[in-house]
């Protein structure tokens, strides 16, 4: 059911073990409609927009991503959700570190899926040229500029009328106040830097990388699997930035596996 708590949109589906899944950068809880299906008779899936996001309230003005490690803290707070199973991909996955640093006791197990501990200058600079992307206010120029980056090679050359489907309509429903949203958000995280609080990650941990990600190279997510004490590292062949929509049925099963057995 869809609820909303201090400007925050969030939906609670299933029972068992708190399980929240937070949101890629172009994401809302719509996105995660097949995941919430097969994984609600398991857990108590928790799904919700940051600010800037989907049916949440927009922030109109700078932020740090760090800032919205406080949307998910009121969340658990409001919910009286002592911890959770915590589940992020991209910008949501990279909130989930922050947060899993600074609130160990609050996560009992952690998914990690194609993102850093550090934004480096590449992805920086390909976050900026999405940010002009958006600032003609021309949704379609921003997904043609951004998808061959979210979505793999093997993807695209596999279904092509499915992108250009999902390019039109996503076009067809972007707003102005979406895409203000969206560069603000990408700004967040211009300057994420995790180097020194990484370590600081004690749940148990699973670090997903894609072979074809070509924001989030594996090598990257094996050196922050690394550094997180109780980790594992596990690369899926075949797919891209947006593993968990490329294949989801996949998607579910690996982290259902890995959050049994914590």
């Amino acid at each position: 059911m869809p609820y909303t708590n201090n400007g925050i949109h969030y939906e609670c589906n299933g029972h068992g073990d708190p399980l929240v899944l937070l949101n890629g950068i172009m994401m809302s809880t719509v996105s995660w409609s097949y995941h919430v299906e097969r994984l609600k008779n398991d857990f108590n899936v928790i799904t919700f927009d940051f600010k800037d996001q989907g049916k949440s309230s927009r922030e109109d003005k700078d932020y740090h991503i760090f800032d919205r490690s406080n949307d998910l803290l009121d969340l658990m707070k409001y919910l009286k959700i002592e911890s959770a199973h915590i589940v992020g991909v991209s910008y949501g996955a990279h909130v989930a570190e922050y947060f899993a640093a600074k609130f160990p006791s609050k996560v009992k197990g952690l998914v990690l899926s194609n993102a850093t501990f550090k934004v480096k200058n590449h992805l920086r600079e390909i976050g900026k040229s999405w940010e002009y992307s958006a600032n003609t206010y021309d949704p379609e120029l921003l997904f043609r500029v951004s998808f061959p980056f979210i979505y793999s090679r093997t993807f695209y050359d596999s279904n092509p009328e499915w992108i250009e489907k999902r390019i039109k309509i996503s076009s067809s429903s972007t707003t102005k106040e979406w895409m203000d949203g969206f560069i603000r958000l990408s700004k967040s995280s211009r300057d994420f830097d995790l180097s020194k609080e990484i370590r600081q990650i004690k749940s148990p941990t699973l670090v997903i990388s894609a072979s074809e990600d070509l924001l989030i190279p594996s090598n990257e997510m094996k050196e922050m699997s690394f550094l997180i004490e109780n980790s594992k590292f596990l690369k899926v062949k075949n797919t891209g930035h947006a593993f968990f929509l490329e294949r989801p049925e996949l998607f579910c099963k690996i982290i259902k596996k890995f959050l049994k057995s914590v």
